[in-house]
This record gives structure tokens, C-alpha cells and sequence, in this order.
């Protein structure tokens, strides 16, 4: 069992930033994959950016390219969201979760199906 809790979301302007860190514990973090998901009112949750356990592979989604960078800290057992020049179109709840299946590979999925444990998630709002 792996449990997990996000931090760090909040209220933000147009072109501000804001840094999630999402704290996992219950078993060995290092050797899992991580991502972060985000799911706005009335849309399907959907897929921000993804690590693996050692940071070699890291996938974003077309949106957040160039504006998030994904972050991980082995030694805190600490996943971190870098959210820069945020726009009012990434207001939505954020979550962390993690791939076990994955563990010790190169793999990054990218659905929410791939993924074992949850966050409860932390509210980012973005005002134009």
C-alpha cells in the first residue's frame, strides 16, 4: 500500500507560478514510476506529466510543455510539479499517482488506467 498526499495548490494569476510536491509513503518510493493528473469541473481527468523511478524518462502532455517541469527527490520520497506561466485554462484539481507496474523501467505511461495509488489531490485555481 502506498499512500500519498499532495501540497502546494492554491490561487494564482495569469502568468504566475505554483509548485505541487506530492509526499508518498508506505513502501520504497524509488523504484516507481510517478505522474501527476489533473481533472477540471465536467472534463475527464487527464494526464500532465509523467517521471520514471530514476528521472531518465519524463513525458508531458502537449499543454504543459515548456511551461511544468516534473521533479523527483528519491531521498524525500517526493514527486514535485514546477508550474511556471500558468494560465487560467490549467484550473483544476491536481493528483499524484503511482505506476508500480513500472518499476526499475524506462516507462512513463500516460493513462490513468496504468496507474495503482492515488492522491487525494490539491486544488490549483488560475485567475485571468
Amino acid at each position: 500500500q502506498v499512500q500519498l498526499a499532495e501540497s502546494g495548490g492554491g490561487l494564482a494569476q495569469a502568468g504566475g507560478s505554483l509548485r505541487l510536491s506530492c509526499a508518498a509513503s508506505g513502501r520504497p518510493f524509488s523504484t516507481y514510476s510517478m505522474g501527476w493528473f489533473r481533472q477540471a469541473p465536467g472534463k475527464e481527468r487527464e494526464f500532465v506529466a509523467g517521471i520514471n523511478y530514476n528521472g531518465g524518462t519524463i513525458t508531458y502532455a502537449d499543454s504543459v510543455k515548456g511551461r511544468f517541469t516534473i521533479s523527483r527527490d528519491n531521498a524525500k520520497n517526493t514527486v514535485y510539479l514546477q508550474m511556471n506561466n500558468l494560465k487560467p485554462e490549467d484550473t483544476a484539481r491536481y493528483y499524484c499517482a503511482v505506476d508500480v507496474t513500472s518499476s526499475g523501467t524506462v516507462v512513463v505511461v500516460t493513462v490513468e488506467a496504468g496507474y495503482d495509488y492515488w492522491g487525494q489531490g490539491t486544488q490549483v485555481t488560475v485567475s485571468s
